[in-house]
């Protein structure tokens, strides 16, 4: 055979180095995309980690949530630890309390507006309250009354007992009283008959602050009337309790001028001019017989007992 040209080696030679140049970029590229592989292996690994601390971390903080229905029963247990008649919690807890009732909102405690008890009503009778029970124990309680329009809840006292109202939704008037100090002004003719004073007479529309009343000040005896469907969340500290002599007493109210002309002229002296436009006179009556209250199930956040 002939001699080979040195084109044939040329030709053999870059044949040969292309061969090599391409295997060695295979096995270049084989290392390289192995590497890719495990990059993205332990990148889609710590993306998983990552997602599942982030899931676990939003489960726990879902967990750890308390609802204000359940803060606003811990802090009662914690007020109403040592409630007797005539108990008055410290300013601190007051404001504690008062504070956590001030930020409930109807959607809370399960309530809207559109629900069936806050629909006029067409009767004779006066139109039917609904109270939602959410707890009672003895040393207080918790409950929501549900008015619609012009239901009222006639002029009844809290004997002994401090009372937290928050107004949840409409627009309701209230006209409270106190008791003048002086026990001894009373109608001569009329011994059930005793002067009063006016603490609050004045319509108050959701949202606005806790009203609180106490044993003794505040408007201990209180009527309240719905100018629209309305409901009132109340906490009693301690609660309504016959055997222990903290039972609900209703009064009919009157004008100062009313039997003013039975008191005696000591008396009349007694009482200074200013005052008499905010006096008027409570008798004790039987509960009302149009007054309906009925009770229906409380919707909203369970209370855990611990």
């Amino acid at each position: 055979m002939g001699k080979a040209t040195e084109g044939d080696i040329k030709e053999k030679g870059f044949s040969k180095l292309d061969q090599e140049t391409e295997t060695n970029t295979e096995d270049t590229n084989g290392v390289s995309n192995t590497n890719k592989n495990r990059n993205t292996t332990t990148s889609d690994r710590r993306g998983k980690n990552s997602r599942r601390r982030q899931k676990k971390m939003v489960t726990l903080s879902a967990s750890s949530v308390v609802h204000p229905v359940q803060r606003l029963f811990n802090a009662c247990k914690h007020v109403f630890a040592t409630a007797g008649t005539g108990f008055v919690p410290s300013p601190d807890k007051i404001e504690q309390l008062s504070a956590l009732l001030d930020e409930i909102q109807p959607a809370d405690v399960g309530l809207t507006s559109k629900m069936p008890f806050f629909s006029p009503q067409v009767t004779r009778r006066a139109p039917t309250i609904t109270y939602l029970h959410i707890h009672e124990c003895e040393k207080f309680s918790i409950g929501i009354f549900c008015l619609p329009p012009s239901g009222v809840l006639p002029l009844h006292n809290h004997p002994g007992m401090t009372v937290f109202s928050k107004l949840l939704l409409g627009t309701m008037h209230i006209k409270s009283y106190d008791w003048l100090v002086d026990p001894s002004q009373s109608a001569p003719q009329h011994p059930n008959v005793r002067l009063a004073k006016v603490k609050v007479d004045a319509d108050l529309t959701a949202p606005c602050k806790t009203s609180i009343l106490y044993p003794a000040d505040g408007g201990n005896m209180h009527c309240f009337t719905a100018v629209t469907a309305c409901a009132v969340l109340d906490v009693l500290g301690p609660p309504y309790s016959d055997p222990e002599g903290r039972h609900c007493t209703y009064y009919s109210d009157y004008p100062f001028t009313t039997f003013s002309g039975t008191l005696t002229d000591d008396e009349k002296v007694s009482i200074p001019e200013e005052e008499k436009e905010k006096l008027d006179w409570l008798q004790e009556r039987d509960k009302p017989e149009d007054l309906v209250v009925v009770g229906a199930v409380y919707t909203g956040p369970e209370i855990v007992e611990n």
